[in-house]
Protein backbone atom coordinates (compact mmCIF):
# COMPACT_ATOMS: atom_id res chain seq x y z
CA UNK A 1 0.00 0.00 0.00
CA UNK A 2 1.33 3.43 -0.96
CA UNK A 3 2.02 6.02 1.73
CA UNK A 4 1.70 9.80 1.66
CA UNK A 5 3.68 11.90 4.13
CA UNK A 6 1.60 14.69 5.66
CA UNK A 7 3.88 17.40 7.03
CA UNK A 8 2.95 20.60 8.78
CA UNK A 9 2.33 22.58 11.92
CA UNK A 10 0.05 20.18 13.75
CA UNK A 11 0.23 22.33 16.89
CA UNK A 12 -1.71 25.18 15.25
CA UNK A 13 -3.63 23.42 12.47
CA UNK A 14 -4.44 20.06 14.02
CA UNK A 15 -8.02 19.70 12.86
CA UNK A 16 -7.12 20.72 9.31
CA UNK A 17 -4.34 18.13 9.06
CA UNK A 18 -6.58 15.46 10.59
CA UNK A 19 -9.12 16.26 7.88
CA UNK A 20 -6.45 15.74 5.20
CA UNK A 21 -5.32 12.51 6.87
CA UNK A 22 -8.88 11.17 6.80
CA UNK A 23 -9.29 12.08 3.12
CA UNK A 24 -6.11 10.24 2.19
CA UNK A 25 -7.05 7.14 4.16
CA UNK A 26 -10.55 7.12 2.65
CA UNK A 27 -8.81 6.64 -0.70
CA UNK A 28 -7.11 3.49 0.57
CA UNK A 29 -3.67 5.03 1.11
CA UNK A 30 -1.58 5.18 4.27
CA UNK A 31 -0.41 8.40 5.94
CA UNK A 32 2.93 9.22 7.54
CA UNK A 33 2.40 12.14 9.91
CA UNK A 34 5.22 14.67 10.47
CA UNK A 35 4.81 17.53 12.95
CA UNK A 36 6.81 20.62 11.97
CA UNK A 37 5.14 22.77 14.62
CA UNK A 38 7.14 24.49 17.34
CA UNK A 39 5.00 22.81 20.02
CA UNK A 40 3.86 19.25 20.53
CA UNK A 41 0.57 18.12 19.05
CA UNK A 42 -2.29 15.97 20.26
CA UNK A 43 -2.25 14.23 16.88
CA UNK A 44 -0.47 10.89 16.89
CA UNK A 45 2.63 11.38 14.78
CA UNK A 46 5.26 9.25 13.10
CA UNK A 47 7.90 11.99 13.31
CA UNK A 48 7.86 14.58 16.10
CA UNK A 49 9.17 18.12 16.08
CA UNK A 50 11.77 17.00 18.61
CA UNK A 51 13.15 14.42 16.17
CA UNK A 52 13.21 16.98 13.36
CA UNK A 53 15.13 19.57 15.37
CA UNK A 54 17.54 16.94 16.68
CA UNK A 55 18.43 16.01 13.09
CA UNK A 56 19.88 19.52 12.70
CA UNK A 57 21.59 19.48 16.09
CA UNK A 58 18.99 21.45 18.06
CA UNK A 59 16.97 20.74 21.20
CA UNK A 60 13.44 21.97 20.50
CA UNK A 61 12.51 22.02 24.20
CA UNK A 62 15.47 24.26 24.99
CA UNK A 63 14.50 26.59 22.14
CA UNK A 64 10.87 26.72 23.30
CA UNK A 65 11.95 27.53 26.86
CA UNK A 66 13.79 30.56 25.50
CA UNK A 67 10.74 31.58 23.46
CA UNK A 68 12.95 31.98 20.41
CA UNK A 69 10.49 31.34 17.59
CA UNK A 70 12.96 32.38 14.87
CA UNK A 71 15.50 29.80 16.05
CA UNK A 72 12.75 27.18 16.32
CA UNK A 73 11.72 27.77 12.72
CA UNK A 74 15.34 27.59 11.58
CA UNK A 75 15.93 24.36 13.49
CA UNK A 76 12.81 22.69 12.11
CA UNK A 77 13.47 23.82 8.54
CA UNK A 78 17.08 22.61 8.58
CA UNK A 79 16.06 19.38 10.28
CA UNK A 80 13.36 18.69 7.69
CA UNK A 81 15.78 19.31 4.85
CA UNK A 82 18.12 16.66 6.27
CA UNK A 83 15.53 14.19 7.53
CA UNK A 84 12.98 13.99 4.71
CA UNK A 85 15.34 12.69 1.98
CA UNK A 86 16.62 10.02 4.37
CA UNK A 87 13.11 8.90 5.33
CA UNK A 88 12.16 8.71 1.66
CA UNK A 89 15.27 6.64 0.90
CA UNK A 90 14.26 4.30 3.73
CA UNK A 91 10.87 3.77 2.04
CA UNK A 92 8.77 5.51 4.69
CA UNK A 93 6.60 7.33 2.13
CA UNK A 94 5.98 7.66 -1.61
CA UNK A 95 4.89 11.31 -1.83
CA UNK A 96 4.51 14.32 0.45
CA UNK A 97 1.84 16.97 0.99
CA UNK A 98 1.75 20.03 3.18
CA UNK A 99 -0.14 23.29 3.52
CA UNK A 100 0.56 26.58 5.22
CA UNK A 101 1.08 30.30 5.04
CA UNK A 102 4.46 31.89 4.44
CA UNK A 103 5.91 30.29 7.57
CA UNK A 104 4.58 26.79 6.97
CA UNK A 105 5.59 26.96 3.31
CA UNK A 106 9.13 28.01 4.24
CA UNK A 107 9.37 25.16 6.74
CA UNK A 108 8.52 22.31 4.39
CA UNK A 109 9.54 23.33 0.86
CA UNK A 110 13.33 23.10 1.51
CA UNK A 111 12.77 19.44 2.44
CA UNK A 112 10.63 18.91 -0.66
CA UNK A 113 13.38 20.42 -2.83
CA UNK A 114 15.85 17.95 -1.34
CA UNK A 115 13.81 15.01 -2.64
CA UNK A 116 14.59 13.52 -6.06
CA UNK A 117 12.86 14.80 -9.18
CA UNK A 118 9.73 12.72 -9.76
CA UNK A 119 8.75 12.17 -6.13
CA UNK A 120 5.24 13.69 -5.81
CA UNK A 121 5.38 16.95 -3.82
CA UNK A 122 2.28 19.08 -3.17
CA UNK A 123 2.35 22.39 -1.27
CA UNK A 124 -1.00 24.11 -0.67
CA UNK A 125 -0.03 27.67 0.20
CA UNK A 126 -1.29 31.20 0.62
CA UNK A 127 1.89 32.20 -1.24
CA UNK A 128 1.16 30.17 -4.37
CA UNK A 129 -0.42 32.95 -6.42
CA UNK A 130 2.76 35.07 -6.39
CA UNK A 131 6.43 34.50 -7.22
CA UNK A 132 7.19 31.03 -5.84
CA UNK A 133 10.78 30.70 -7.07
CA UNK A 134 12.14 30.92 -3.50
CA UNK A 135 10.01 27.92 -2.53
CA UNK A 136 10.22 25.77 -5.67
CA UNK A 137 13.77 26.52 -6.79
CA UNK A 138 14.71 24.02 -9.51
CA UNK A 139 12.53 21.22 -8.13
CA UNK A 140 9.16 19.85 -9.29
CA UNK A 141 7.10 20.97 -6.29
CA UNK A 142 3.48 21.59 -7.20
CA UNK A 143 2.33 24.83 -5.56
CA UNK A 144 -1.44 25.03 -5.20
CA UNK A 145 -3.12 28.31 -4.14
CA UNK A 146 -5.09 27.87 -0.95
CA UNK A 147 -7.49 30.70 -1.96
CA UNK A 148 -8.35 31.28 1.72
CA UNK A 149 -6.31 30.99 4.89
CA UNK A 150 -5.29 27.39 5.50
CA UNK A 151 -6.32 27.69 9.16
CA UNK A 152 -9.98 26.80 9.38
CA UNK A 153 -12.26 24.25 7.76
CA UNK A 154 -14.91 25.84 5.58
CA UNK A 155 -16.59 25.25 2.25
CA UNK A 156 -13.71 26.68 0.23
CA UNK A 157 -10.78 25.27 2.24
CA UNK A 158 -12.34 21.80 2.29
CA UNK A 159 -12.71 21.90 -1.48
CA UNK A 160 -9.08 22.95 -1.93
CA UNK A 161 -7.80 20.31 0.51
CA UNK A 162 -9.87 17.63 -1.22
CA UNK A 163 -8.53 18.57 -4.66
CA UNK A 164 -4.96 18.63 -3.36
CA UNK A 165 -5.40 15.19 -1.80
CA UNK A 166 -6.92 13.81 -5.00
CA UNK A 167 -4.00 15.20 -6.99
CA UNK A 168 -1.26 13.69 -4.85
CA UNK A 169 -3.21 10.46 -4.36
CA UNK A 170 -3.42 10.18 -8.13
CA UNK A 171 0.31 10.76 -8.52
CA UNK A 172 1.19 8.23 -5.83
CA UNK A 173 -1.56 5.66 -6.23
CA UNK A 174 -1.68 5.52 -10.02
CA UNK A 175 2.07 5.59 -10.64
CA UNK A 176 2.21 1.82 -11.16
CA UNK A 177 -0.51 2.00 -13.81
CA UNK A 178 1.79 3.83 -16.21
CA UNK A 179 4.69 1.99 -17.74
CA UNK A 180 7.96 3.19 -16.25
CA UNK A 181 10.37 5.03 -18.54
CA UNK A 182 13.07 2.54 -19.44
CA UNK A 183 16.40 3.54 -17.99
CA UNK A 184 19.21 4.21 -20.43
CA UNK A 185 16.92 3.94 -23.45
CA UNK A 186 19.02 6.69 -24.99
CA UNK A 187 21.91 8.61 -23.42
CA UNK A 188 20.63 12.02 -22.29
CA UNK A 189 22.39 15.22 -23.36
CA UNK A 190 21.68 18.64 -21.82
CA UNK A 191 21.85 21.67 -24.11
CA UNK A 192 21.39 25.40 -23.53
CA UNK A 193 19.58 27.70 -25.93
CA UNK A 194 18.38 31.27 -26.30
CA UNK A 195 16.23 32.73 -29.07
CA UNK A 196 19.36 34.12 -30.75
CA UNK A 197 21.18 30.75 -30.66
CA UNK A 198 18.21 28.59 -31.65
CA UNK A 199 19.47 27.59 -35.13
CA UNK A 200 22.75 26.33 -33.68
CA UNK A 201 21.11 24.25 -30.97
CA UNK A 202 18.46 22.91 -33.36
CA UNK A 203 21.16 21.75 -35.82
CA UNK A 204 23.24 20.16 -33.05
CA UNK A 205 20.20 18.53 -31.47
CA UNK A 206 19.17 16.96 -34.77
CA UNK A 207 22.72 15.74 -35.39
CA UNK A 208 22.98 14.13 -31.95
CA UNK A 209 19.53 12.55 -32.08
CA UNK A 210 20.25 11.00 -35.48
CA UNK A 211 23.15 9.25 -33.74
CA UNK A 212 21.15 7.78 -30.88
CA UNK A 213 21.22 10.49 -28.22
CA UNK A 214 18.28 12.27 -26.61
CA UNK A 215 18.76 16.02 -26.17
CA UNK A 216 16.97 18.03 -23.48
CA UNK A 217 17.10 21.76 -24.19
CA UNK A 218 17.16 24.34 -21.40
CA UNK A 219 16.49 28.02 -22.08
CA UNK A 220 19.27 30.17 -20.65
CA UNK A 221 16.90 32.37 -18.66
CA UNK A 222 18.41 32.04 -15.21
CA UNK A 223 15.99 29.40 -14.02
CA UNK A 224 16.88 27.26 -17.03
CA UNK A 225 20.59 27.29 -16.25
CA UNK A 226 20.00 26.60 -12.56
CA UNK A 227 17.69 23.70 -13.39
CA UNK A 228 20.17 22.15 -15.81
CA UNK A 229 22.97 22.40 -13.24
CA UNK A 230 20.84 20.71 -10.58
CA UNK A 231 19.88 17.87 -12.94
CA UNK A 232 23.53 17.35 -13.90
CA UNK A 233 24.31 17.05 -10.19
CA UNK A 234 21.45 14.52 -9.90
CA UNK A 235 23.12 12.32 -12.51
CA UNK A 236 20.62 12.63 -15.36
CA UNK A 237 23.04 13.46 -18.18
CA UNK A 238 25.84 11.70 -20.01
CA UNK A 239 27.03 14.87 -21.70
CA UNK A 240 26.44 18.63 -21.85
CA UNK A 241 26.27 20.90 -24.89
CA UNK A 242 26.45 24.27 -23.14
CA UNK A 243 26.22 26.44 -26.24
CA UNK A 244 24.53 29.41 -24.55
CA UNK A 245 26.34 30.82 -21.52
CA UNK A 246 24.63 34.23 -21.69
CA UNK A 247 23.43 34.00 -18.09
CA UNK A 248 26.90 35.19 -17.06
CA UNK A 249 26.17 38.55 -18.73
CA UNK A 250 23.20 39.13 -16.44
CA UNK A 251 24.99 37.74 -13.39
CA UNK A 252 28.04 39.97 -13.82
CA UNK A 253 26.52 43.15 -15.28
CA UNK A 254 23.19 43.12 -13.44
CA UNK A 255 20.52 41.95 -15.86
CA UNK A 256 17.37 40.07 -14.96
CA UNK A 257 18.33 36.54 -16.08
CA UNK A 258 21.34 35.64 -13.96
CA UNK A 259 21.74 31.99 -12.97
CA UNK A 260 23.79 32.53 -9.83
CA UNK A 261 27.51 32.21 -9.06
CA UNK A 262 27.63 28.42 -9.49
CA UNK A 263 26.70 28.28 -13.17
CA UNK A 264 29.14 26.19 -15.27
CA UNK A 265 30.23 24.04 -12.33
CA UNK A 266 28.09 20.89 -12.28
CA UNK A 267 29.44 19.11 -15.38
CA UNK A 268 33.04 19.68 -14.39
CA UNK A 269 32.40 18.68 -10.79
CA UNK A 270 30.69 15.44 -11.84
CA UNK A 271 33.16 14.41 -14.58
CA UNK A 272 30.46 14.84 -17.24
CA UNK A 273 31.91 15.56 -20.72
CA UNK A 274 30.99 19.07 -21.84
CA UNK A 275 31.27 21.24 -24.91
CA UNK A 276 30.96 24.89 -23.91
CA UNK A 277 30.54 27.95 -26.12
CA UNK A 278 29.87 31.66 -25.72
CA UNK A 279 26.35 31.93 -27.09
CA UNK A 280 24.62 35.29 -26.56
CA UNK A 281 27.44 36.80 -24.50
CA UNK A 282 26.76 39.92 -26.56
CA UNK A 283 23.68 40.80 -24.52
CA UNK A 284 22.35 41.65 -21.07
CA UNK A 285 18.61 41.15 -20.53
CA UNK A 286 16.15 43.61 -19.06
CA UNK A 287 12.38 43.98 -19.01
CA UNK A 288 10.39 46.65 -20.89
CA UNK A 289 12.55 49.50 -22.14
CA UNK A 290 11.25 51.90 -19.48
CA UNK A 291 12.65 49.60 -16.77
CA UNK A 292 16.27 49.96 -17.90
CA UNK A 293 18.41 51.33 -15.02
CA UNK A 294 19.36 54.96 -15.55
CA UNK A 295 23.09 54.17 -15.77
CA UNK A 296 22.48 51.98 -18.85
CA UNK A 297 20.09 54.20 -20.81
CA UNK A 298 22.82 55.60 -23.09
CA UNK A 299 24.06 52.11 -24.07
CA UNK A 300 23.33 50.22 -27.29
CA UNK A 301 19.81 48.91 -26.55
CA UNK A 302 17.65 46.64 -28.68
CA UNK A 303 13.92 46.23 -28.13
CA UNK A 304 13.55 42.49 -28.66
CA UNK A 305 9.82 42.65 -27.92
CA UNK A 306 7.54 44.80 -25.70
CA UNK A 307 8.63 42.95 -22.55
CA UNK A 308 12.32 42.24 -23.30
CA UNK A 309 15.07 44.79 -23.91
CA UNK A 310 18.62 43.69 -24.73
CA UNK A 311 21.80 45.68 -24.05
CA UNK A 312 25.02 45.14 -26.01
CA UNK A 313 27.95 44.15 -23.82
CA UNK A 314 31.16 46.19 -23.84
CA UNK A 315 34.82 45.22 -24.31
CA UNK A 316 35.42 45.57 -20.56
CA UNK A 317 32.43 43.38 -19.74
CA UNK A 318 33.49 40.71 -22.22
CA UNK A 319 36.90 40.54 -20.57
CA UNK A 320 35.12 39.83 -17.28
CA UNK A 321 32.98 37.12 -18.91
CA UNK A 322 36.07 35.48 -20.36
CA UNK A 323 37.84 35.50 -17.01
CA UNK A 324 34.85 33.98 -15.23
CA UNK A 325 34.23 31.24 -17.81
CA UNK A 326 37.93 30.36 -17.83
CA UNK A 327 37.89 30.13 -14.03
CA UNK A 328 34.92 27.74 -14.10
CA UNK A 329 36.27 25.52 -16.89
CA UNK A 330 39.75 25.34 -15.38
CA UNK A 331 38.16 23.81 -12.25
CA UNK A 332 36.64 20.96 -14.26
CA UNK A 333 37.48 17.35 -13.45
CA UNK A 334 35.95 16.03 -16.66
CA UNK A 335 36.61 16.26 -20.38
CA UNK A 336 35.94 19.78 -21.62
CA UNK A 337 35.99 21.48 -25.02
CA UNK A 338 35.56 25.23 -25.48
CA UNK A 339 34.38 26.05 -29.00
CA UNK A 340 34.58 29.66 -30.20
CA UNK A 341 32.53 31.13 -33.11
CA UNK A 342 34.91 33.77 -34.47
CA UNK A 343 32.25 35.47 -36.63
CA UNK A 344 29.70 36.22 -33.95
CA UNK A 345 28.17 34.82 -30.77
CA UNK A 346 24.50 35.31 -31.63
CA UNK A 347 21.99 35.92 -34.40
CA UNK A 348 22.27 39.68 -33.93
CA UNK A 349 26.07 39.69 -33.55
CA UNK A 350 26.72 39.59 -37.28
CA UNK A 351 27.41 42.18 -40.02
CA UNK A 352 24.49 44.60 -40.48
CA UNK A 353 22.90 43.37 -37.24
CA UNK A 354 22.35 45.63 -34.18
CA UNK A 355 24.88 43.96 -31.87
CA UNK A 356 27.69 43.30 -34.33
CA UNK A 357 30.91 43.98 -32.43
CA UNK A 358 34.22 42.53 -33.57
CA UNK A 359 36.18 44.37 -30.85
CA UNK A 360 33.90 43.10 -28.08
CA UNK A 361 34.07 39.53 -29.39
CA UNK A 362 37.82 39.69 -29.86
CA UNK A 363 38.24 40.81 -26.24
CA UNK A 364 36.16 37.81 -25.13
CA UNK A 365 38.04 35.31 -27.29
CA UNK A 366 41.49 36.63 -26.38
CA UNK A 367 40.67 36.60 -22.66
CA UNK A 368 39.50 33.01 -22.86
CA UNK A 369 42.52 31.84 -24.86
CA UNK A 370 44.91 33.61 -22.48
CA UNK A 371 43.28 32.29 -19.29
CA UNK A 372 42.17 28.76 -20.13
CA UNK A 373 44.36 25.93 -18.83
CA UNK A 374 45.17 24.13 -22.10
CA UNK A 375 46.05 20.95 -20.19
CA UNK A 376 42.43 20.73 -18.97
CA UNK A 377 40.43 22.34 -21.75
CA UNK A 378 40.71 21.84 -25.49
CA UNK A 379 39.96 25.05 -27.43
CA UNK A 380 38.43 24.80 -30.90
CA UNK A 381 38.17 27.95 -33.03
CA UNK A 382 35.67 28.05 -35.89
CA UNK A 383 35.57 30.73 -38.57
CA UNK A 384 31.76 30.84 -38.39
CA UNK A 385 28.90 32.62 -36.72
CA UNK A 386 27.52 30.51 -33.88
CA UNK A 387 24.33 29.75 -35.84
CA UNK A 388 26.01 28.34 -38.93
CA UNK A 389 25.45 24.65 -39.49
CA UNK A 390 29.18 23.87 -39.65
CA UNK A 391 29.70 25.30 -36.17
CA UNK A 392 26.75 23.39 -34.70
CA UNK A 393 27.88 20.13 -36.26
CA UNK A 394 31.44 20.55 -35.01
CA UNK A 395 30.17 21.20 -31.48
CA UNK A 396 28.08 18.01 -31.62
CA UNK A 397 30.97 16.01 -33.07
CA UNK A 398 33.32 17.15 -30.31
CA UNK A 399 30.83 15.99 -27.68
CA UNK A 400 30.31 12.62 -29.36
CA UNK A 401 34.09 12.09 -29.51
CA UNK A 402 34.35 12.55 -25.74
CA UNK A 403 31.33 10.34 -25.07
CA UNK A 404 32.53 7.45 -27.24
CA UNK A 405 36.08 7.24 -25.90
Amino acid sequence: MKTIAVAGTFDTKGKEFLYVKELIEELGLKTYMINTGVFNSEIEVDVSNKEIAKEAGYDIEDIVSRRDRAMATEALSKGMELLIPRLYAEGKFDGIISFGGSGGTSLVTPAMRALPIGVPKMMVSTMASGNVSQYVGTSDIIMMPSIVDVAGLNKISKTIFKNAVLAIAGMVGMADKIKEVEEDEKPLIAATMFGVTTPCVDFAKEYLEERGYEVLVFHATGTGGKTMESLIDAGFFKGVLDITTTEWCDEIVGGVLGAGPNRLEAAGRNHVPQVVSVGALDMVNFGPIDTIPEKFKSRNLYKHNPTVTLMRTTVEENIKFGQKIAEKLNASFGKTVLILPLKGVSMIDAPDQPFYGSKEDEALFDTLKNNIDKDKVNIVEMDNNINEKAFAQRAAEELIKMLEV
